[in-house]
């Protein structure tokens, strides 16, 4: 089937558009955060129009939320390239290996201020965890199950552990972004790693 040549111009033209907003927002909300970011920079720094903002998004809360989606996308995306690319690790290991890339995503600039501060605050507390699930929650559930197949952790329901994980995550998400002493890291990770640690299979 032929595609109309200026049909696909115009496709390109507005996926061009949305791509240029995103990636003002993106900037603009890591550099000063959302509520000091007003739609008029935005669509300055993309060279785009006011409207086209409105035509995409709707409103700054639809973008941040698009940009926040993307976000997780990016940041669970590397996250399971350390959790799934090693043979090196057995699956209990590699979800201690998982937990320290959770932790270096979550000290990045923009997922501190984007995903952990201006999101929550502004999609509120059920969308921010419902994106969240959506990227990481199958993850951590194939991460458990890896883990009970191989003898290692006990074999509690998949689900609800999977979830219970992702909540100490996200609370320590939340903690480190707000913690500024120097040690909050490894503390935050020695809690994640026992958390862990309580689950396994005693060989004694």
């Amino acid at each position: 089937m032929n595609v109309n040549p200026e049909r696909r111009t115009q496709a390109a033209r507005t996926a061009a558009t949305r791509e240029a907003l995103m990636t003002a927002a993106r900037e603009l909300f890591t550099e000063r955060g959302y509520d000091d970011v007003g739609t008029e920079e935005i669509v300055r720094a993309a060279g785009v129009t006011r409207g086209a903002l409105y035509h995409h998004f709707g409103d700054k809360a639809s973008l941040l939320r698009a940009v926040y989606e993307r976000i997780e996308a990016e940041s669970t995306e590397r996250v399971a390239r350390v959790v799934l690319g090693s043979e090196l690790h057995s699956p209990l290991d590699a979800m201690k290996a998982g937990v320290e890339a959770f932790l270096d995503e979550c000290a990045e600039p923009e997922l501190r201020q984007i995903a952990l501060h201006d999101a929550p605050a502004v999609l509120g507390w059920e969308r921010w965890r419902e994106i969240g699930a959506a990227n990481g929650l199958g993850l951590i559930e194939a991460s458990v199950s890896a883990a009970i197949e191989a003898g290692e952790i006990r074999a509690l329901p998949v689900k609800p552990l999977a979830h219970l994980l992702m909540g100490a995550l996200d609370e320590a998400a939340m903690l480190l972004a707000r913690d500024e002493r120097p040690q909050s890291r490894a503390e935050v990770t020695e809690v994640l790693v026992a958390l862990l640690d309580s689950f396994a299979v005693s060989r004694a």
